[in-house]
């Protein structure tokens, strides 16, 4: 990724975050990513850790139309993707999206169960949330033309604990310096 695409994601997140009444904490620890794949407009994702603790982390995360998180899973994560402003989408399945086709399986939406089918589309309106349990693969992207989505979940590890379906996805990006960094990224030494 070019610095200037992180500068100008992260401009344009913090630009959404402002206009919706989200208050960063002092000096954000932020994260933008194209997971590896070159195509920030299409496979993108601006992340601030809010909370990083050993029981449980917070982040909120910004995305616009057509920017999608590929499919994914945890091995050791639950999370709450709560959609904070916008409409989010989000495609689930019980298992690795190639071994799952036709399967029943449940999730809270909510707080209440909800019964989905694998891949099946699952749509949230501002404020509402699923929880994902380890091995519920899932991939988002908004429906609105901007989102601000929550994320609540068990100790993070960004290094180890993500599954995509991609092999050839990367969860932090190379940087290409084209421009000075406004924000020091969390996947950058310190």
């Amino acid at each position: 990724m070019q610095r200037s695409q992180i500068n100008r994601a992260v401009r344009q997140a913090s630009a959404c975050f402002e206009a919706h009444h989200w208050h960063l904490p002092p000096n954000p620890a932020w994260d933008v990513t194209d997971f590896g794949l070159l195509d920030f407009d299409h496979q993108g994702l601006v992340l601030v850790n809010l909370a990083e603790e050993p029981e449980y982390c917070e982040k909120l995360m910004y995305a616009r139309r057509n920017q999608t998180t590929p499919a994914h899973t945890h091995r050791l994560k639950k999370e709450d993707i709560i959609c904070r402003s916008g409409r989010l989408a989000l495609q689930l399945w019980p298992d690795h999206p190639d071994d799952s086709a036709g399967r029943e399986f449940s999730v809270q939406v909510n707080r209440l169960p909800r019964t989905l089918v694998s891949g099946d589309l699952l749509h949230l309106e501002s404020g509402e949330r699923v929880t994902l349990v380890p091995g519920i693969w899932h991939a988002f992207w908004p429906t609105s033309e901007e989102c601000i989505i929550g994320e609540v979940s068990t100790a993070n590890d960004d290094a180890n604990d993500n599954l995509f379906v991609d092999p050839s996805v990367g969860r932090f990006p190379d940087i290409e310096e084209d421009e000075p960094a406004i924000v020091r990224l969390l996947s950058e030494p310190a």
